[in-house]
């Protein structure tokens, strides 16, 4: 899929005395997985001692599964009082603005990597998209994406650090400055980020990639755990030097190496 850079944007997080960081993996249109982490979050938060405590969602909350548009509206909604929410912009996401702002030329693989299912989500029929002229498709999918959910989008930032860690969507370029990185790498990057074994100054965790387990390594967290296939949508839980994790699934995660699955990764 044809891809764009763009500045990169940052949010800020105060930390990490006195604080507490959950992040949590591709959500890919769950809805339900989504309630069950979120809920998971906050019985955890409860359990330990007090902190100001941030939510970051990795990117990729819309397409393959089969509720984008509740979870977009969900997460749009959401006012924890326990937390404060930090969302990163993720290529799925990018790819659904680039195509509302009127670049046709994407729509196709959109709908072939999961747009489809983000379409019905948001009552279209991805069959009428693909029999219509990609300008006419276009003014469908703006009538039916309500404009609150694309301002919401719109404002994901690029990435967030805390501590020692630091949040993207796919990861870094190797060897760059945070300050010289460009949107396209943190939201697509792959090869060159997961394979570069070097200090990058503070430990990347990031969605994208799937893999069967939590993929930790001595620089990174993958914690893309193909929740829409899966049904396991993982988060991390960050406090000064404990690091804990936190499943839909019944079983909880091994720590160590995790091995990339056999999935359609786009």
């Amino acid at each position: 899929m044809e891809r764009r850079s763009s500045v990169m944007r940052s949010a800020n997080i105060l930390g990490p005395k006195g604080y507490r960081a959950y992040a949590i993996g591709d959500i890919h249109g769950c809805l339900d997985l989504l309630n069950q982490i979120l809920e998971k979050i906050e019985a955890d938060n409860a359990s330990r001692a007090k902190a100001r405590t941030t939510v970051i969602f990795l990117g990729d909350l819309i397409d393959r599964g089969p509720q984008s548009a509740e979870v977009v509206e969900r997460l749009r909604t959401y006012r924890p009082s326990f937390a404060d929410p930090v969302f990163l912009m993720g290529n799925h996401e990018e790819v659904l603005l680039r195509i509302l702002a009127g670049e046709a030329g994407i729509l196709g693989d959109w709908l072939r990597f999961g747009g489809a299912e983000c379409a019905r989500s948001y009552g279209v029929d991805p069959l009428d998209l693909e029999c219509r002229e990609p300008a006419a498709a276009i003014r469908l999918l703006r009538r039916a994406v309500p404009k609150d959910h694309l301002t919401f989008l719109a404002g994901f930032a690029d990435t967030a650090s805390f501590g020692r860690y630091l949040f993207v969507h796919a990861g870094i370029r190797p060897g760059t400055p945070l300050e010289k990185q460009v949107a396209q790498d943190l939201r697509w990057i792959r090869g060159a980020f997961l394979d570069d074994e070097s200090d990058h100054g503070s430990v990347v965790v990031h969605g994208h990639t799937i893999t069967d387990q939590v993929d930790e390594r001595v620089n990174r967290i993958g914690l893309d755990t193909g929740a829409c296939w899966t049904g396991v949508l993982t988060a991390v839980g960050l406090e000064g030097d404990d690091r804990w994790y936190l499943q839909t699934a019944s079983t909880e995660p091994e720590s160590g190496t995790g091995r990339v699955a056999n999935f359609s990764t786009a």
